[in-house]
């Protein structure tokens, strides 16, 4: 039965970071069977662990739904990330191994080469950027940390934000990552809490540029009030 939740687990998560399964869209245990050809009590696990780790909600009486946020949720989960991953840079810079070091070099090399392409793959992006934070995470050595902030470093991933962002703006993003190496390669913690800070805040702002443009788009009211979790009504 575990291998079966894992598979489903991973189907419906990554449904959910493609766009397969937009925010606010309903998911049924029926549908997803169907879709990934597993039974529907695996389907039910993995929707569990979805809901606790905030990329889906279960709603009594109504069902499971996509996560979506609003701007005054935006705006309190990058507060978190920038005192967190702020620290965790700190943390990353005293404990990394070698080993961390160099993929974490390798990773911010890559998104530099592919920000520097004609025709930039922003999915890659999205992808090589979330491997990145993930493994600051893995190199500051405090597994609580990084469960906590594993899923809020998705975000980015469920609001397709790197799709929004400018070509100077992935350019800055990747720059970025590529300094934060250099300040954990030199051991410095400060430079890479300074560096991390910076980070996030510029993605803050990005982001929520996104979701207000989202929410305008799509006729809602532009809310930078903190409030409950919205879901469809119906």
């Amino acid at each position: 039965m575990s291998k079966a939740v894992d598979n489903a687990y991973r189907t419906i998560r990554e449904g959910i970071i493609a766009g397969t399964y937009p925010q606010g869209s309903h998911l049924t245990a029926q549908q997803l069977a169907e879709v990934s050809g597993l039974s529907r009590t695996p389907i039910r696990e993995a929707m569990r662990r979805l809901d606790a780790e905030g990329l889906i909600s279960l709603i009594p009486n109504r069902g499971a739904f996509v996560a979506r946020w609003t701007l005054g949720e935006i705006e309190q989960i990058y507060e978190l990330r920038v005192m967190l991953e702020a620290f965790a840079a700190r943390a990353a810079a005293e404990r990394a191994t070698e080993e961390q070091a160099a993929d974490l070099r390798d990773l911010a090399e890559q998104m530099v080469a592919i920000v520097a392409e004609p025709e930039i793959d922003r999915d890659r992006v999205a992808v090589v950027n979330a491997d990145f934070h993930r493994s600051v995470l893995e190199a500051c050595g405090n597994g609580r940390l990084r469960d906590l902030l594993g899923s809020l470093t998705e975000m980015p991933l469920v609001m397709s934000t790197f799709r929004n962002y400018s070509r100077v703006e992935l350019q800055r993003s990747a720059a970025q990552h590529r300094e934060l190496v250099e300040a954990i390669a030199a051991r410095d913690g400060e430079w890479a809490s300074a560096v991390m800070t910076a980070h996030i805040r510029s993605a803050r702002r990005t982001l929520v540029g996104v979701a207000r443009g989202q929410a305008q788009a799509a006729g809602e009211p532009v809310d930078a009030s903190p409030r409950a979790r919205r879901q469809p009504s119906a």
